[in-house]
């Protein structure tokens, strides 16, 4: 344990900045899958913007690197457009 005030006030921040991020990570995931195993339904569109929409807001938050953000999205088309 951290003997520096600042420290334990970082150790504190980072702990609750890493469940914040876990849960967008996890949101981001689900919204993926949703939109990959509803790629040949009429609900698609839908599913496939909000997952692009996550996707682009978790890269504008720092939470993935903004070309991992282009990498998803670039293989979450190709995985829709090869189920149409």
């Amino acid at each position: 344990m951290a003997n520096i005030k600042s420290q334990k006030k970082r150790i504190i921040t980072n702990a609750k900045r890493a469940e914040r991020n876990k849960a967008v990570k996890s949101e981001l995931r689900t919204r993926i899958k949703s939109a990959t195993v509803s790629a040949g339904t009429a609900a698609n569109s839908d599913d496939l913007r909000l997952a692009m929409k996550r996707i682009d807001k978790a890269a504008a938050k720092g939470i993935i690197h903004p070309n991992a953000a282009a990498r998803k999205k670039s293989r979450l088309m190709r995985r829709v457009n090869a189920a149409k």
